[in-house]
């Protein structure tokens, strides 16, 4: 029996221990996008709160089941529950919906055959050249359809850049773009979470000195070895406000770079990351603080 899981589904929804994990944020999972139509048995899926991920999420576990194959859907209440029975509904499905643990939980049946629902919400959520951007994006990628004011004055701030770097949470390559225009800059690492946000920078950023990997920044190797990091980092985690995120990258970024190597790091104003800069960097430096967002330069 064949089980597919995305996302970390709360432990009182039981999910099960040996399905197929296919979230794009888990690095090493398979990709749901790539599981063959009608081979699955059974889905579990903690489905994410923006619409058009959401969507796409649920019509592709919906396309990998077999006919009679078991849907088990749950979100938050205020984080796309309220709407799953009418999405689904939308895609031809008669479905269960209860409440449970602040969640709405909905399990259906797939019935033979596809609706135009289904493959309109599949075409809405896939990658995509976004118009204006001229960048190949996603929904659910940071900031997917815009520059992110953040990384703008980041990009406004960094002076040419020389050696070998990082960009810590790259999205989908905005960040990497600017760096790499500088001829001194001699190689760059782009790493992200995000499948899809790793995939999406391959396309947007080529660029021979430029590398990609898909992983938890936060678990790379320290090998102190780095001339620069550069970095937006995340301050969410499940959509609630976490401010660890970014303290640990700050403490990630000073373990890859050498003795005088240079953290250039944009956060939002009101976090409090100074003490953070302070305590593992030699020297830190207010660089600009405009529009919410502070910049640093960090030198080790």
């Amino acid at each position: 029996m064949t089980t597919l899981l995305y996302g970390r589904p709360p432990a009182v929804f039981d999910p099960p221990g040996d399905a197929v994990q296919t979230s794009p944020l888990i690095p090493g999972s398979a990709a749901l996008e790539e599981i063959p139509e009608g081979t699955a048995d059974a889905a579990m899926v903690y489905a994410p709160p923006g619409v058009l991920e959401r969507r796409y999420t649920l019509a592709l576990a919906f396309r990998a089941l077999r006919p009679g194959g078991q849907l088990d859907v749950m979100a938050a209440k205020g984080k796309g529950g309220s709407r799953l029975g009418k999405e689904l509904r939308a895609f031809g499905l008669e479905v269960v919906e209860t409440a449970k643990a602040h969640h709405r939980r909905c399990v259906a049946l797939r019935p033979a055959g596809s609706s135009p629902e289904l493959e309109a919400a599949v075409a809405a959520g896939a990658p995509r050249l976004v118009p204006g951007l001229e960048a190949w994006s996603q929904p659910g990628v940071f900031a997917w359809d815009r520059i992110d004011p953040g990384s703008a004055l980041l990009t406004q701030s960094l002076p040419e850049l020389k050696g070998a770097g990082i960009d810590l949470g790259c999205g989908y390559g905005a960040l990497a773009t600017v760096v790499l225009r500088s001829p001194a800059v001699t190689a760059l690492r782009l790493v992200d979470l995000d499948r899809r946000a790793v995939a999406a920078a391959r396309r947007n950023v080529e660029d021979a000195r430029a590398t990609f990997e898909w992983a938890d920044a936060r678990t790379l190797p320290e090998g102190g070895e780095l001339d620069f990091v550069v970095s937006n980092p995340p301050f969410h985690d499940g959509g609630a406000e976490d401010k660890r995120l970014g303290q640990a990258f700050i403490r990630k970024a000073a373990g890859l770079l050498k003795k005088g190597g240079v953290l250039w790091l944009v956060a939002n104003r009101h976090l409090p990351y100074e003490a953070e800069l302070d305590a593992a960097f030699r020297r830190v430096r207010l660089v600009a603080d405009a529009g919410g967002y502070k910049v640093f330069e960090a030198v080790k």
